[in-house]
């Protein structure tokens, strides 16, 4: 359904919108508003109408039944009611058990685009879907990637590159390969911290790196893994390898990156990169085994389609 379908709401359609909410405020002296359906009511309302009619004044969210209201009519979500201690916020009046059916009705029978139809998303949905939508909405915006702070800064990947290095100060690699050196002079404090974060950039996307140490149950570990600055089902068109060692001896690992749209700290706790136990970390130092020095060595590649068994094969060109 195409967006410019939506038309604004004029004249008799206004004056029906105004009545469902004057019989709520009519009837607000018994326990619910009346349900009774609005007759001609149209379906489909303008974006701003419908955010100044449902539109919760304490959290300005999209109201859900339970719709609440007080007695002169003033209503507000299932949520805050119980955050403004039964007390209206418009009018201070006494809220009560109030509900505005009829409010609930003309919710009922609204389709609304997406929140995030100005990033792209095209879709429309009846209101009570529209929310599980936007969960998953492929449009909605990222959250930053940085691991070392609660950032809560969000928007899309162009944006978040340039946040990361902007206010976060990360290093950016022009490159598949990577070669890093990571040094730290007590091994033994190991504090659920991220040590470094660098940001790749080849086949025209954005890969995060991440080498941190945490403690796993009694032990302290390193972990190194790759995250992709985008959605799911484009991460698996890529994978990647991480490798660590000396001494004679060697730790590989393989696999798809993961997307930002995964948490840094649920990547983390599923194990899903490079892990390298601390004796092993202090082996691959060397020396004294007081200063840890490790290599961590890799790539990432682009998998290949292969058109005639459905196979992906590895494209390594850049």
């Amino acid at each position: 359904m195409e967006m410019d379908n939506i038309s604004s709401i004029e004249g008799n359609e206004d004056e029906e919108m105004q009545s469902a909410v004057s019989h709520c405020n009519q009837n607000a002296h018994s326990h619910q508003c009346s349900s009774k359906p609005l007759s001609g009511f149209v379906a489909r309302l303008a974006p701003t109408s419908v955010h100044e009619l449902l539109e919760c004044p304490v959290c300005t969210n999209s109201m859900y039944p339970p719709i609440h209201q007080c007695h002169n009519g003033h209503t507000l979500c299932s949520t805050c009611k119980s955050r403004v201690h039964n007390r209206c916020p418009t009018c201070r009046q006494e809220l009560g058990d109030i509900r505005c059916l009829a409010l609930e009705k003309v919710a009922e029978s609204l389709e609304l685009p997406c929140k995030f139809f100005s990033l792209g998303c095209a879709e429309i949905f009846p209101y009570y879907s529209k929310l599980k939508h936007e969960a998953v909405c492929n449009f909605r915006p990222y959250s930053c990637p940085y691991a070392g702070s609660e950032c809560s800064v969000t928007g899309d990947t162009p944006h978040l590159v340039a946040h990361l290095r902007d206010d976060h100060k990360v290093d950016m690699h022009t490159g598949c390969t990577f070669n890093h050196r990571y040094v730290k002079s007590n091994p033994r404090e190991v504090e659920n911290a991220t040590w470094m974060l660098t940001v790749f950039h080849c086949f025209g996307q954005y890969f995060c790196l991440h080498f941190e140490a945490f403690q796993l149950g009694m032990a302290p570990v390193y972990m190194a893994f790759l995250r992709f600055m985008g959605d799911e089902a484009e991460a698996r068109n890529y994978s990647y390898s991480l490798e660590v060692g000396a001494n004679g001896r060697k730790l590989i690992w393989e696999g798809t990156p993961r997307s930002i749209r995964d948490s840094h700290r649920k990547v983390r706790d599923s194990h899903d990169g490079l892990i390298i136990q601390r004796n092993m970390a202090l082996f691959f130092s060397g020396g004294d085994r007081k200063e840890l020095k490790l290599r961590v060595t890799g790539r990432i590649w682009r998998e290949q389609q292969n058109p005639d068994d459905g196979v992906c094969i590895p494209n390594l060109s850049t």
